[in-house]
């Protein structure tokens, strides 16, 4: 069922409407551009092309995007700071990178041009979810290297809001600046939100009546429809799903419109496509395969067909909000999110769906995989509710029965079911840790 908006529709018809032909040809100019651009300035695509026997003028109509090789995660780490900048330093203004808590950092380089782009398409986000220059906003996205600060910050300076630059952390002292500032709009990840839920209960602080929040703009981590729903309870605000990645540009490549019936990607500057994970073939739109972007306008670090790793589909159906840009659905998981537990594909986000059902769980979870006599075992550990809780072991016990065979329904693989004491799970003031994969070091004989 499609959800109405709660609010006025704001929307640039020039661009956000523009007929589905027109964009088209748009898309295809600035692809062409795009190919000839990095064939001449950008060493390693042009490399790349030559290796697969590709050059500009082998791009005719946009189709031929396929016959353009893929980029990886791998070629941004080898090419580690500035072998992928089309641009020579001197011209970059703004650098970002990941933690590179596994290597390297994944380093994304900006143009002044970049920025003014960037800038624009968080403003769109902003608008897409309602806000306007009348709304106060509690950025608790982390500042710094992380692009997820910074970018919700200048969309929402672009649209005329205040801006709280809160980052994470001090989780008390957000819920008393929400208040004391009158913030209507906070952007966080999912989980954090949870935490600054549970804060707010902990200080005695009734949310629906001493907060003003209305709207929260969510990203860099997936979550589901139930973890959308009970934020949006505890909270008492409309949750917006955004998604973005740093190596791409950053937050602001698809948000939700207020119809919430998927997220319209930015694909005047964005080019998406669906693959076969396994075979690389491109899919059509509402089969699911993993995500394939081109960033069509990005000057600093343009991206050819980059392999996102993340799982959706496409909708090219249109959207009662008038806007044309293609859709896709709520990220399903992350190829490198997916584990492989006795040969079934197993997702974080199929467990949470199942956890969230029940009003007897709180919303913290992890998953921890083991090997053990060479067999893989999964363990979901969960916390339970105070009230559930205090219920006693006896009703704990068959509760767990009840989720057992739940969760055994659902991912056609036998699993052990914990349920912790409430606050039991570590918190995280940025992205959750939800699996915790030891079969390197478990595998007993």
């Amino acid at each position: 069922m499609v959800k109405m908006p709660s609010h006025t529709l704001i929307r640039d018809p020039k661009v956000e409407c523009m007929p589905i032909e027109e964009r088209r040809q748009l898309q295809f100019k600035r692809l062409k551009d795009l190919v000839e651009r990095v064939y001449i300035q950008s060493p390693f695509y042009r490399k790349h092309f030559i290796e697969h026997g590709v050059r500009p003028d082998d791009i005719k109509t946009l189709e031929d995007l396929r016959r353009l090789p893929f980029t990886v995660k791998d070629d941004l780490r080898e090419n580690y700071p500035f072998e992928l900048f089309s641009v020579p330093v001197k011209d970059v203004v703004r650098i970002h990178c990941s933690s590179g808590t596994t290597g390297k950092p994944v380093v994304s380089g900006y143009t002044h041009n970049d920025m003014e782009t960037w800038t624009e398409l968080m403003a769109r986000t902003f608008t897409l979810a309602g806000v306007t220059y009348r709304d106060v906003v509690h950025n608790a996205f982390g500042y710094g290297l992380f692009t997820g600060g910074l970018g919700h910050d200048m969309g929402a300076r672009k649209i005329g809001a205040a801006v709280v630059p809160m980052s994470g952390g001090v989780n008390n002292r957000q819920i008393m600046l929400m208040e004391d500032f009158g913030a209507t709009v906070l952007t966080c990840t999912p989980s954090y939100a949870l935490v600054l839920a549970e804060t707010a209960a902990k200080m005695g602080v009734d949310i629906k009546s001493r907060l003003k929040l209305r709207v929260a703009l969510f990203g860099a981590e997936p979550s589901t429809e139930e973890m959308r729903e009970h934020i949006e309870e505890k909270l008492h605000l409309e949750a917006y799903e955004t998604f973005g990645m740093g190596e791409i540009m950053g937050p602001g490549i698809s948000v939700e419109c207020a119809y919430h019936n998927g997220m319209h990607m930015q694909d005047d500057h964005f080019l998406p496509e669906i693959i076969d994970p396994d075979t690389g073939e491109p899919l059509p739109p509402g089969e699911q395969g993993e995500l394939v972007i081109t960033t069509l306008t990005k000057e600093a670090m343009p991206l050819i067909r980059y392999r996102t790793r993340d799982i959706t589909r496409l909708n090219t159906e249109p959207c009662p909000c008038g806007r044309t840009a293609i859709r896709h659905f709520k990220l399903a998981g992350r190829t490198d999110d997916m584990m492989v537990i006795k040969g079934v594909n197993v997702f974080p986000s199929q467990v949470e769906a199942v956890l969230l059902r029940h009003s007897e769980l709180a919303p913290q979870y992890v998953l921890v995989v083991e090997r053990v006599n060479n067999l893989d075992r999964l363990e979901i550990q969960v916390e339970a509710s105070d009230e559930f809780y205090n219920q006693g072991r006896d009703n704990i016990e068959q509760f767990t029965k009840k989720l057992h065979h739940e969760m055994q329904q659902m991912l056609y693989i036998s699993s052990k079911i914990t349920i912790v004491p409430p606050r039991a799970i570590q918190r995280s003031e940025g992205k959750a840790k939800r699996v915790i994969d030891r079969r390197k070091e478990t595998n007993q004989i």
